[in-house]
């Protein structure tokens, strides 16, 4: 066989279901041996490239599985660019497929042509090019074992289009797989045993103890491990933005979100009190931890830290008990050794935060339950949470959507997910990502939240969802602006002048009812600008088996200050404070 036929095989079996990409004219040997190889794996064909690599980092992040993406070269690659970097700073497993110019073109003015191993080499895990047919397998099995192990990440291949036109040598080269890397993580690791005792020995000890699940508790399918570690030893959990959805949001140990954005104030106030905090899959990175506020830098707070990778461990705050290792064996190991469960223990800890907790989803009644017009985001997400179904898979893009999905999107089973690319925060990501949401999960009803911005760059994918008859429910945050950036504007005026606001700068769109845009496309379009509208829409949307595209008129998030922790502070108002969270509005700022 041919090298593009070596390469299909060996993807099919690895186990890869799906190659999403884009034709060019150097990835055609590619596409015969695609079509030859019985449907296995399955093409799924994207309107750009960069749309393609996210529907491929959200299937991996739902599969466990790499996903794989294939482009030509010259533009294709430079448009993977912003994927690739998102997915391999996340952990997530990614294979990139560069289709690149013919090797006799090499350094002759070749149209398209790039140094493709360079260009990719600061932002993947790593970059290779293939320089022999007969290196292809070797090439491809470093690929998935780079991909899923340790610390995952994206690996790039630049493959030149004749080689994979050439024939392999019928000796001397094997077409087997390492069954291992067909998921991530390939390889659990785990500390020893000393460092294990060490730790537990403290979490024991500890009065206040805090266990916050970052990213990686999601990566590892750690969700059974933190709630078995959870229970067993009655420590109460908060999540990242990424680590949401870990545990089921309505558990009496599930507390909420801690971070900049979005973030819950019951939650913050136990990490700010914990004696002993445990961050699992979490770097502590600026988000996290507030800007490195909380827990107090050389306060009295102890820290044990879970990661995979040594280099992180102490990267940012001093670590008392530093764990190499992946989420859900270090948990478990945790478990092993942990005394039999005591239904005393921490129950004054947990029931306070649990009456803070209760306290502010009472002050948020009013806002939740709103009949004002233009509807209130957090209006929306309420109602959003009394029609979906279960499991759902919520892909939000890094925008306008991100601050209410963490705070007020409600998940009640663990086979549900919520998605955010958090690491770059680019938008566009939302709509291909619910693509491949739903190939890698296809029970579980694909949601997808956005704004104007993340529109503009991803409309093109309607038309896949369209052909593929996915059927997600597309909420779009219409306020005709970049509004994360208005208001980022806003808050800075108020920051420098108490009395007045200056005009928000080359910031706005004209409003236009996109629903139109959708039903171009053959998608069910809703324009929605009342709560009657907006529950009539849900209602119907969801009882139907195809794709459908609520435009809804809303409150910019520039009018009123969002829950973001950096801007309330800057805005006077206390986060952590319960009663303050109903004010909000009262607080907001007009144009």
């Amino acid at each position: 066989m041919n090298g593009a036929a070596a390469l299909v095989k060996m993807l099919a079996d690895y186990g890869v279901e799906v190659v999403f990409g884009v034709p060019g004219d150097t990835n055609l040997a590619l596409y015969e041996a695609l079509r030859d190889c019985g449907g296995r794996p399955r093409h799924i064909l994207c309107r750009d490239e960069r749309s393609a690599v996210f529907m491929a980092d959200c299937y991996a992040r739902l599969s466990g599985k790499p996903g794989v993406v294939e482009v030509p070269s010259g533009a294709g690659a430079l448009y993977a660019l912003p994927g690739i970097a998102e997915g391999n700073q996340s952990s997530v497993p990614l294979l990139l497929l560069v289709n690149d110019i013919p090797r006799p073109g090499a350094g002759r003015g070749t149209l398209t042509e790039l140094p493709v191993e360079k260009l990719f080499e600061p932002i993947s895990k790593r970059s290779e090019t293939l320089g022999h047919v007969a290196k292809l397998p070797e090439l491809l099995r470093r690929a998935f074992r780079e991909a899923t192990g340790g610390r995952p990440g994206a690996v790039v291949l630049a493959l030149p289009e004749d080689l994979l036109y050439e024939e392999l040598p019928g000796e001397g080269v094997s077409l087997h797989i390492e069954a291992q890397c067909t998921r991530a993580p390939s390889f659990r690791s785990r500390p020893d045993n000393a460092a294990i005792g060490a730790a537990l020995a403290a979490i024991l000890a500890a009065e206040r103890p805090l266990l916050v699940a970052g990213g990686g508790a999601n990566r590892s399918g750690a969700g059974a491990a933190v709630v078995a570690f959870a229970e067993r030893l009655r420590i109460p959990v908060v999540t990242t933005i990424t680590g949401q959805g870990v545990l089921r949001d309505d558990h009496e140990l599930a507390i909420g979100i801690i971070g900049d954005n979005g973030f819950h104030p019951h939650a913050v106030w136990a990490l700010g009190r914990a004696d002993l905090v445990i961050y699992a899959g979490c770097r502590m990175g600026s988000v996290a931890t507030m800007h490195w506020q909380w827990p107090v830098p050389h306060g009295g707070t102890r820290i044990v830290q879970i990661d995979l990778c040594p280099e992180t461990l102490g990267n940012t705050y001093p670590i008392d008990y530093p764990l190499v290792g992946d989420a859900a064996a270090v948990l478990e190991a945790l478990v092993d050794e942990a005394p039999s469960p005591d239904g005393e223990r921490n129950v004054a800890w947990i029931g306070e935060i649990n009456a803070r907790r209760r306290a502010f989803w009472e002050a948020m009644e009013p806002a939740l339950t709103s009949e004002s017009v233009p509807l209130r985001p957090e209006r929306v997400m309420e109602s959003l949470n009394h029609h979906l179904p279960s499991p759902v898979s919520v892909i939000s893009d890094a925008g306008t959507a991100t601050p209410y999905s963490t705070r007020f999107l409600r998940l009640h089973d663990p086979d549900s997910k919520l998605v955010i690319p958090r690491f770059f925060g680019g938008l566009g990501y939302a709509i291909p990502g619910v693509v491949g949401a739903w190939l890698a999960a296809p029970r579980a009803r694909p949601v997808a939240l956005f704004g104007d911005g993340s529109l503009g760059m991803s409309a093109g994918e309607l038309e896949t969802i369209a052909r593929l008859n996915v059927p997600v429910v597309m909420i779009h945050f219409n306020n005709a602006c970049f509004g994360w950036i208005k208001a980022a504007q806003r808050i800075t005026a108020r920051a420098r002048h108490s009395t007045a606001n200056e005009p928000s700068f080359d910031v706005d769109f004209g409003r236009h009812d996109m629903s139109r845009l959708a039903e171009v496309y053959g998608i069910r379009g809703y324009r929605i600008a009342t709560p009657a509208q907006l529950e009539a829409a849900l209602t119907e949307a969801f009882a139907a088996a195809a794709p459908a595209f609520l435009d809804i008129a809303v409150e910019s998030i520039a009018d009123r200050l969002p829950p973001v922790f950096s801007w309330l502070r800057k805005a006077g108002v206390d986060p952590e404070a319960i009663d303050a969270q109903a004010v909000i509005g009262a607080a907001g700022h007009e144009g």
